[in-house]
């Protein structure tokens, strides 16, 4: 991405892999419960679709997440952060390290990189990283969406992560793991190009008219910007990937079913269903990755130097 001058060292392939991926940690460890809320707002009314009058569950993000406090415990915010994590180390690795290496691959090593280019290495970064990552967010979901009522007698979907993999393996082939892949890669080649080429574009044009110097605030900026128009896009096709990889096996025929069937039962506005803690989350997501991202790429590289220079 832009920000380094001629006379920096530039940071290279692994520094970026290294950086995304430890960046987007930080930003699951700091957005987890917003996330949490998400999945659960957008899966209420699949199973049992609310009669008129009857009161939701689950009302707003602060709303869901007092309510999962008060009948799950505090833990429950952070169900399946493990996989989370494990997601980010392989998923934000890939899309957001490798999107600089994309755009010089398209470009032929060329530093005038138009629009289309950016789109094109954004798509390429978030198709690959779903390919990769993608049975670490299905366990991600399923854990964010079993409820724990261990009073009322409920046994949880799944103990631990290790034991998610295996049943899900076992129970649902190795294509469960794979599941909801197709509406995943749509949804992360679209939040990719919203996140990366929205933040790499105000980033460029703060720094060209000297609005801000390449800082904390110009990060800030650009990232919530990019959080924002990430929002709009990809809320749909968000809640599709939720409720096709949280589903049971014969629930739905495929993705497009499941956006039908959501359509049908629920209507147009299900599809935005949990918009709020998705900006909520996202965000504060972006926010929190971008400008963790630059600190530690720049960490890095000083610390490269530190090793490199003579005592």
């Amino acid at each position: 991405m832009v920000g380094f001058k001629s006379t920096d060292v530039t940071p290279s392939a692994a520094v970026k892999v290294f950086s995304a991926g430890t960046a987007g940690c930080v930003a699951d460890l700091v957005t987890f419960p917003l996330d949490t809320a998400k999945v659960r707002l957008q899966i209420q009314g699949e199973a049992k679709p609310l009669i008129r009058g009857q009161r939701a569950k689950y009302r707003g993000v602060f709303g869901t997440i007092f309510t999962m406090v008060k009948t799950e415990g505090p833990t429950s915010l952070y169900s399946g952060l493990v996989a989370g994590l494990q997601r980010q180390m392989s998923f934000a690795s890939v899309r957001i390290g490798l999107y600089d290496t994309m755009k010089q691959f398209y470009t032929r090593g060329s530093e005038n990189v138009g629009i289309g280019t950016r789109l094109l290495a954004g798509c390429t970064t978030g198709a690959m990283a779903v390919a990769l990552a993608q049975p670490t967010d299905v366990v991600k979901v399923r854990f964010q969406a079993q409820v724990r009522l261990p009073e009322n007698g409920s046994v949880k979907r799944y103990n631990s992560t290790i034991e998610a993999y295996k049943t899900i393996a076992r129970d649902e082939g190795f294509k469960g793991l794979w599941k909801g892949c197709l509406p995943n890669i749509t949804r992360n080649a679209i939040v990719n190009c919203a996140e990366l080429v929205t933040y790499d574009i105000i980033k460029e044009q703060i720094l060209k008219y000297d609005l801000m110097t390449d800082n904390m605030p110009c990060h800030f900026t650009a990232a919530f910007a990019a959080g924002f128009c990430t929002t709009i896009v990809a809320s749909p096709v968000d809640v599709v990937k939720t409720r096709y990889m949280n589903s049971v096996q014969g629930q739905y025929s495929g993705a497009l079913n499941c956006a039908f069937t959501m359509l049908i039962k629920e209507g147009p506005t299900a599809f935005y269903k949990g918009f709020v803690p998705s900006f909520l989350r996202l965000g504060s997501w972006n926010i929190v990755m971008f400008v963790s991202f630059e600190q530690i790429k720049r960490a890095v590289i000083r610390c490269q130097q530190s090793w490199e220079s003579p005592l």
